[in-house]
């Protein structure tokens, strides 16, 4: 019997980037002017005032800029030069080996890059018709496409480089990625995944619509994004990453509660046991968590609805 230490070692790093995309980190806050506080008069004894009691002299607009960079080493002049925001932190290793490369658009760059993976992903899932490695290549796919969908917003954040499109564009990718990996394995193991992916299709339709239209009111605050909304992600996310590595031909019969209560709704071919080879025993976990996240999908979705319901009959 093969050792599961190397099996699991693998699905660490694929599930890693999934949970990271949900977006649970704080966001990057790199403001440089708190640390700065009292910046005059620190820059009054740099410059050899002696007396730390002096008055410092009041600093305005481009002075004070200016000795900013005077001290810090002109990272604001560095930061302007690379096409970052004044808030970004100083260049790292990789901003001065490449200064010429526009670190300011690879939050975007990520978000592109995204979109594209969804037309290979579609194509890989049924070409070439004999693909042994088929299911680790997808399951990696939608892995990398999971960590951008974490990583774009994070670098913006982080380079003040934010910008309306971008903001429009990351969820958008992030539903069509997702959409898209869902309605492919709803082909592979019917009703058993069809029924919670559709749940949760719907949700995404209907909140995406009903911020739209708060929106228009100046109140979508009141519907953004809350931790719920971040858990659903999260397993939404980590069971099709998990679903993606059960080899091809692996039906329900491999999972004993699943040929139960899901049977008559399963589609597939003869699979192996339980105790198979590969990934096949993963298909019972990832089809518990992503009922699970239907679950959640249809309580958070309440929430939203619930807090724009005022608005929604004219109360407000």
């Amino acid at each position: 019997m093969k050792s599961p230490v190397p099996n699991l070692a693998c699905m660490a790093v694929l599930l890693s980037p999934s949970a990271m995309s949900s977006s649970f980190t704080a966001p990057a806050r790199f403001g440089r002017l708190a640390s700065v506080a009292s910046a005059p008069s620190d820059l009054a004894l740099l410059r050899g005032g002696g007396d730390a009691t002096m008055e410092p002299p009041v600093a305005t607009g481009a002075s004070y800029s200016s000795a900013l960079s005077s001290v810090g080493g002109g990272g604001d002049v560095e930061s302007e030069a690379e096409g970052v925001g004044p808030g970004a932190p100083p260049p790292g290793l990789l901003r001065r080996l490449l200064p010429s490369f526009p670190w300011h658009e690879l939050p975007n760059y990520l978000t592109y890059a995204r979109c594209l993976s969804i037309p290979v992903f579609v194509a890989l899932s049924y070409y070439p018709s004999e693909f042994p490695n088929r299911a680790p290549i997808l399951s990696a796919i939608f892995a990398v496409a999971s960590i951008t969908d974490w990583f774009d917003g994070f670098l913006a954040r982080r380079w003040d480089v934010a910008s309306p499109f971008g903001a429009f564009l990351d969820p958008v990718a992030d539903k069509l990625m997702v959409s898209t990996a869902l309605i492919v394995l709803a082909g592979r193991y019917g009703g058993a995944v069809a029924i919670p992916a559709s749940i949760i299709l719907a949700r995404e339709v209907g909140v995406s619509a009903l911020r739209e239209w708060m929106a228009q009111r100046g109140k979508r605050d009141s519907v953004k994004v809350g931790m719920q909304g971040k858990v659903k992600a999260a397993l939404t996310m980590v069971s099709i990453t998990l679903m993606l590595t059960v080899p091809e031909g692996t039906g329900l019969e491999s999972v004993a509660w699943a040929k139960k209560a899901l049977g008559p709704l399963g589609v597939g071919g003869a699979g192996a046991g339980v105790g198979g080879t590969g990934w096949s025993w993963m298909l019972g976990p990832s089809l518990l968590m992503l009922f699970a996240s239907a679950i959640v999908t249809v309580t958070s979705g309440s929430v939203y609805f619930k807090a724009a319901w005022p608005v929604l009959m004219g109360k407000e």
